[in-house]
């Protein structure tokens, strides 16, 4: 049920007061109920001056991603360096793309796509921490950064403002997928407050606002939605008559809120299916065939589709900063190699990605929310003897859409090999520019004077690409 706590006991839904189902835990803000966090924000124009109302949705392909195989197919080098599967033509002349990417290849006018962003870093956790930090010395990843300037949750629509979407968060059937936020998720030197909210398994957030459902997940949405419509018929009776406007915008925040963004029965059937990466399964035989073959059945992209999907009406319903996992880029050739992981995983990114961006173009959400692909390095550009890549932090993968940004071009070069940048470097911190000037009004944001100094020089002093601003 959902529990509302009031000054003196816990009570469900049926027979509240007014005040006590308006008051919805503390919301991770230091006791303040919902009416309360609506008022001083209004009161004092938190965040309305510094924020351009922008969304960022973080597509992190965990294990790290071929470039090659990706957005960089080198068709041109010997054949131990070229794309294993050849390359597919784009809409931009001249520009194309690994095979396993055909739908995205159609759309790449509405697309930047980075030959020559590298870090250096090798190493699983500490180069997705890095690349998820955009190298900002607090550690901290950049949706909590976000979320420690413009407050842990949407003024309007009470939304957590940096949120996780794992596998896990779409149902009990994807519990069993594999998903590592936390090497992507860092907290760094901000306070445990700021942690993003993930709905598969429950959170600070989550568990401030008491909504207690099974097993901590929100996959039972029918029953979330069952409790909030018992709070709908206590207001249709009459319990908000009374209220004040920022009680009144509490409820609304609740049962609207909440609600929509979680219910995914609303949807066009047509955009269901045009997201769905379902079909997309692992071979039977595969993980026999592999020495890390028991691993195999957890890389499945069957949630892919759902999981964007939701981040998208996490973004259209406030949440500023959404992080998409998917699992399985790590393509050496023990488990997954580049030969049989890129047909599995290749094509679930190409539909699923391509519909998120014609999917925010149908709704004139392209300006309004940026997505960006990456990972926490690239892979080598030799082809090793068990039909995969390894480890290469010297040339990694990313790519941009939406947001406002100048699409429709390449940005950098990469060596003949591509091995490493050959011109336009980008850099860790340039990613985190391009992100916080998305999501940040900066000037304004120079003149606060109520941040803490690191994360404020942290934000404002980084450069975005300058090719896509």
């Amino acid at each position: 049920m959902i529990r509302i706590t009031s000054n003196d006991s816990v009570h469900n839904c049926e027979g509240a007061s007014r005040r006590e189902f308006l008051r919805v835990g503390a919301l991770g803000l230091g006791g303040l109920t919902l009416p309360q966090l609506l008022a001083t924000r209004a009161m004092a124009g938190e965040g309305d001056n510094i924020l351009t109302g922008k969304s960022v949705v973080m597509l992190n392909l965990q294990g790290g991603p071929t470039h090659i195989e990706t957005f960089d197919p080198k068709m041109s080098a010997p054949n131990e360096y070229r794309a294993m599967f050849g390359e597919t033509k784009t809409s931009l002349p001249g520009v194309t793309f690994g095979s396993h990417f055909p739908m995205l290849g159609k759309l790449a006018h509405k697309m930047a796509v980075v030959r020559s962003f590298a870090h250096g870093n090798g190493s699983h956790a500490s180069a997705a921490a890095l690349v998820a930090a955009g190298g900002n010395p607090t550690k901290a990843c950049m949706g909590r950064l976000f979320a420690r300037v413009a407050g842990l949750n949407n003024g309007e629509t009470g939304l957590p403002n940096n949120t996780l979407v794992v596998p896990a968060a779409m149902g009990e059937r994807y519990k069993d997928l594999s998903a590592v936020p936390s090497r992507i998720t860092g907290i760094g030197d901000l306070p445990q407050a700021y942690a993003a909210f993930d709905p598969s398994k429950g959170s600070d957030i989550l568990n401030d606002m008491q909504l207690n459902l099974p097993s901590g997940r929100f996959e039972d949405r029918r029953g979330l939605l069952k409790q909030l419509d018992e709070l709908k018929r206590f207001a249709d009776k009459g319990g908000v008559e009374s209220a004040s406007e920022f009680e009144q915008q509490a409820f609304d925040v609740i049962l609207g809120g909440v609600s929509k963004v979680f219910d995914l029965s609303d949807e066009d059937p047509r955009w269901v299916e045009r997201y769905d990466t379902g079909h997309i399964k692992i071979p039977k035989g595969l993980p026999k065939k592999k020495k890390n073959g028991k691993a195999i059945p957890g890389f499945s992209p069957e949630a892919l589709g759902q999981q964007l999907m939701m981040a998208r009406r996490l973004c259209e319903s406030g949440c500023g900063f959404v992080t998409v996992t998917n699992t399985g880029w790590d393509m050496h050739g023990n488990a997954f190699g580049v030969d049989d992981g890129m047909p599995i995983l290749g094509p679930a990114v190409d539909k699923a990605v391509s519909a998120f961006i014609e999917d925010c173009e149908h709704r004139g959400l392209s300006e309004k929310i940026l997505l960006v692909i990456t990972g926490e390095f690239g892979r080598t550009p030799r082809i090793n003897n068990r039909g995969g890549r390894d480890h290469w932090g010297r040339l990694c993968t990313l790519a941009f859409a939406g947001g406002g940004l100048n699409m429709g071009q390449v940005i950098g070069q990469s060596d003949k090999t591509a091995s490493a940048p050959a011109a336009d470097l980008v850099t860790n911190n340039m990613l985190l520019g391009t992100v916080m000037h998305t999501l940040f009004d900066i000037p304004n944001l120079r003149l606060r004077n109520n941040l803490p100094a690191e994360v404020q020089r942290v934000i404002t002093n980084a450069q975005p690409i300058k090719q896509l601003v």
